[in-house]
C-alpha cells in the first residue's frame, strides 16, 4: 500500500512523486495564473492507482505516467493541456 501526499502549487513535490513526473508538473504550474483574488495557491494531491502514481492539481489538471512511464497532462474542462 502507498500513501499520497499533498503539497503546494510553487513549492518542491514531495519526494514520493517520481523523478518522470515532475518536469510536467513544473509546466503546468508555469502557465497556471498567478491568483490575484487573495485565494490560496492550488495544492497537488499524488494518490496511486493500480501502483501508478496520479497527481491532481486543485484546479483539475491531472500529470500522470502512461503506460510507458511517460507522463502526460490531462484536464476535463478542454483548456488546451493534454
Amino acid at each position: 500500500m502507498q500513501l499520497g501526499t499533498r503539497w503546494t502549487a510553487g513549492d518542491e513535490p514531495p519526494a514520493a512523486v517520481p523523478a518522470a513526473m515532475r518536469a510536467q508538473i513544473a509546466a503546468v504550474e508555469a502557465v497556471t495564473p498567478a491568483d490575484q483574488f487573495g485565494q490560496p495557491a492550488p495544492r497537488w494531491t499524488l494518490t496511486w492507482l493500480e501502483g501508478r502514481p496520479i497527481a491532481e492539481l486543485d484546479t483539475g489538471v491531472i500529470v500522470m505516467l502512461d503506460e510507458d512511464g511517460r507522463a502526460i497532462v490531462r484536464h476535463d474542462e478542454g483548456d488546451g493541456f493534454g
